[in-house]
């Protein structure tokens, strides 16, 4: 793998739905490309704003699908959320827990005391919010959550993400939630997960390796991409989620990815990019063409000559083809 897009790094960082897993069911060549990483050297460490489970269940179901994975190797945006609030409450703070599981544990193992939205309900007062995804999430506890802002509790969103792929198709994410409370409140949350850098820092920081010596890996610009960027790592944005090429040339300077991939087998191959590519045609293109085309589309755009829509026009119907 000397030559190999994974060879020119020492850990990564990789994001989970849509990359991995899509609900309980692992993503086609994921586990096999992420085994062969570990094995030839790179610390993965997996980095998720899905709050909804522990990094202990993740990392269960990780290991399920073959994957060789400590616990501590899965930072998820419950553990960036409560991170952040530790930093500015006094110890053993009471924190209202809004989402799954893994919203309290992560509160718990930061040093601060979880409240539940039916003990806020009973009139246990608290300091601060932590509102991350849960698929039993209620309106009663969102309720509360809007309750404690009003009254002054700081508010923390584990995420933002609108959407969550699942094997179903898509559902509503945690930034649907919190667009209920902030709707209710009139005021906007700080945000711990992606695109903030925390995470990010925090897995490098476990891998025990310098920013420019991991690659994140991601399927979203809004978060996974505009994240690494802000963390100051390279990214790749694997087309097996959320976005695809046409809104890859859309993107924002801080939401373009370093690499484009259809999937995670192309991190064992070289990467490289055509300058021959043909201009606008939508004739069926190598992947290698079509990365030279996107890079051409973003110094078009950054020089005013076209702008985003123009450049996504120009990939909608795009075809690629294996090189």
């Amino acid at each position: 793998m000397a030559d190999a897009l994974i060879a020119r790094y020492a850990a990564i960082v990789c994001d989970l739905d849509g990359v991995v897993y899509a609900g309980p069911e692992p993503i086609e060549h994921a586990v096999e490309a992420l085994t062969a990483a570990s094995d030839n050297g790179a610390h993965v460490v997996y980095a998720t704003n899905n709050a909804s489970r522990t990094p202990a269940e993740v990392a269960g179901h990780l290991r399920e699908f073959g994957l060789v994975v400590d616990d501590a190797d899965v930072v998820n945006s419950s553990a960036a959320g409560a991170y952040l609030l530790a930093g500015s409450l006094t110890a053993g703070a009471r924190v209202l827990a809004v989402g799954g599981a893994g919203v309290g544990v992560a509160l718990t193992e930061a040093g601060l005391t979880p409240v539940s939205p039916q003990e806020a309900r009973d009139g246990t007062p608290v300091e601060a919010v932590l509102q991350g995804y849960g698929a039993d999430v209620r309106a009663s506890d969102l309720a509360e959550a809007g309750f404690a802002v009003a009254g002054g509790a700081r508010w923390m969103a584990t995420n933002t993400d609108l959407t969550l792929p699942t094997d179903r198709g898509v559902a509503p994410g945690n930034g649907s939630l919190v667009g209920a409370v902030r709707n209710a409140v009139g005021v906007d949350p700080e945000v711990a997960g992606k695109p903030m850098p925390t995470m990010y820092e925090m897995a490098a920081r476990r891998s025990g390796i310098d920013a420019h010596q991991v690659l994140a890996i991601g399927d979203r610009l809004e978060t996974d991409i505009e994240g690494a960027v802000r963390a100051g790592m390279d990214s790749v944005l694997v087309l097996t989620g959320v976005h695809d090429l046409a809104d890859a040339a859309a993107a924002a300077p801080e939401r373009r990815p370093t690499f484009v991939v259809e999937d995670l087998r192309s991190l064992a191959k070289p990467y490289d990019e055509d300058p021959s590519a043909p201009g606008t045609s939508h004739d069926a293109l190598t992947w290698s063409q079509a990365r030279a085309l996107l890079r051409a589309t973003w110094a078009e755009v950054d020089a005013g000559e076209l702008d985003a829509d123009g450049a996504r026009h120009r990939f909608t119907d795009l075809t690629v083809r294996s090189a």
